[in-house]
């Protein structure tokens, strides 16, 4: 099972879009990673977001490249300051899913995943970054496998 954590794309500032929807450059960061991503072979059985529209977006475009067999939704709990901890408790280990968020929950995320600490910065997501974690042997520590950065396109 793998867990792929994106960071949404850049987005438009507040005072030009209330809603803070991907800028064109945000758009275009998503889909270097997502083509990225397939040329990889990267398959996910869902992409799950939350509810901002930058992820949304973000999450829309990963999936028009992977074609998640369960598509994309909307889940609570994904917001920059979410209980990281409560969230790790739902994740599927027998799926790949990606979760598309926000700072810092994505770093504090990963970071308590792999370390069990989420102060402990493991990765920095830049706007657009994936990453994919896997579970380590015995099924009990999550492991980097690699990164995906926009900036590498």
């Amino acid at each position: 099972m793998a867990l792929f954590l994106v960071r949404h794309g850049r987005n438009l500032p507040e005072e030009i879009d209330s809603r803070k929807r991907l800028s064109r450059e945000g758009i275009t960061e998503v889909e270097c990673v997502a083509a990225r991503a397939q040329d990889r072979g990267v398959r996910v059985e869902t992409i799950i977001h939350s509810p901002a529209a930058r992820a949304r977006q973000t999450a829309e475009i990963m999936a028009s490249y992977l074609k998640p067999g369960r598509g994309a939704m909307e889940v609570s709990g994904l917001a920059a300051n979410n209980d990281v901890e409560a969230f790790a408790r739902t994740i599927d280990a027998q799926e790949n899913i990606m979760v598309v968020g926000h700072l810092p929950f994505l770093e504090r995320l990963c970071s308590y995943l792999v370390t069990g600490s989420a102060d402990a910065l493991t990765v920095s997501f830049k706007s657009g970054t994936m990453v994919c974690l896997e579970k380590g042997p015995g099924g009990h520590a999550w492991t980097i496998r690699w990164t995906l950065m926009p900036d590498t396109c």
